[in-house]
């Protein structure tokens, strides 16, 4: 029995999964899927699949930073390094008015945007430090940080250019960005100029949730019915936003947390990736080739009903009392 148990016993280490060393970038607003994404990604490095590096706006304005202060230390993780585009990025914020609702709720150590870094640094000064092919980026905001990380130069962190850092120290890239096979998607076309120079020069795989996937699971009602949950900034900004629009009444699409379910659980069972090419035009509209390329996108396998289920319950995450 003994030789029976030690036998055995590799193959369940196994099956532990070692966490994924992450960098989350996110407008953040103007829609507010981006706050369920980022309720995920906490449960997810709660529960040993995520190491978060860094948390990143693409976006510049005023009280993004301490939006992802107020979160990150919500869920007991206060010190994590935070960037914002302070030239480049665009300003654009929440019509709801949640992110003003959290500020004024809930505690945040950075107080403005002046107070963290310019994201490119924050790329550069994390990635620096990270083994070879070990981190994953998962964007669900423009694309404006990575192009700027891309075109960045040797500094006081690395020598190597950008380009050279990415191919370097970068596993993946895992984006909800595009529609497919073809289309226009906000994250793609409102810096359209930033997001043709990631699709041209990106120099590791990327998988895209595209529209059509998150479109069609809807999610946050039960998260704000939740008696159980109080004195919750995720649970706060659903509760804001979602009557204030008529298509949300059964939930709000969820687009940004599917982005964050394949980088934790991989594909399977609910999708496929098709492997390939994706294209942006100027005006931000993206075209497919079907091939060899570095891109991959989402080919629904399951009914949105489980992969719906799923998100709701990892974004009724609580955080761990440490």
């Amino acid at each position: 029995m003994l030789c029976l148990l030690l036998a055995a016993a590799p193959s369940f280490a196994q099956q532990k999964p070692k966490p994924a060393s992450v960098i989350f970038d996110s407008d953040m607003g103007p829609d507010y899927d981006d706050v369920g994404a980022m309720a995920m990604l906490h449960a997810y490095a709660d529960s040993g699949y995520f190491k978060i590096l860094a948390t990143v706006a693409s976006t510049r304005y005023a009280g993004v930073a301490p939006v992802f202060s107020v979160l990150n230390t919500y869920f007991g993780r206060p010190n994590l390094p935070i960037g914002v585009p302070h030239k480049a990025g665009l300003d654009m914020r929440d019509w709801q008015h949640w992110s003003d609702s959290l500020l004024a709720r809930y505690p945040h150590r950075i107080k403005t945007n002046g107070a963290v870094p310019e994201a490119t640094e924050v790329y550069r000064q994390v990635l620096a430090t990270q083994p070879d092919s070990s981190v994953t980026i998962i964007t669900v905001g423009f694309f404006t940080n990575l192009a700027n990380l891309l075109q960045s130069g040797p500094d006081q962190y690395s020598a190597l250019s950008g380009a050279e850092l990415v191919h370097k120290k970068v596993k993946r890239l895992v984006s909800m960005a595009g529609r497919f096979p073809d289309g226009k998607e906000f994250n793609v076309e409102k810096d359209a100029a930033a997001s043709q120079r990631v699709f041209q020069n990106w120099p590791t795989e990327i998988w895209l949730s595209g529209y059509e996937i998150g479109a069609e699971i809807k999610t946050g009602v039960p998260l704000m019915r939740n008696e159980a949950i109080t004195n919750s900034p995720v649970k706060d900004v659903f509760r804001i936003a979602i009557p204030k629009a008529a298509e949300d009444r059964d939930g709000r699409m969820s687009w940004d947390q599917t982005a964050v379910l394949v980088a934790a659980k991989g594909v399977a069972p609910w999708y496929r990736l098709q492997k390939g090419t994706m294209q942006v035009a100027a005006d931000g509209s993206n075209t497919w080739r079907n091939g060899n390329g570095r891109h991959f996108y989402l080919v629904a396998l399951a009914p949105p009903a489980p992969v719906q289920a799923l998100i709701e319950r990892v974004m009724a995450h609580q955080p761990m009392r440490k």
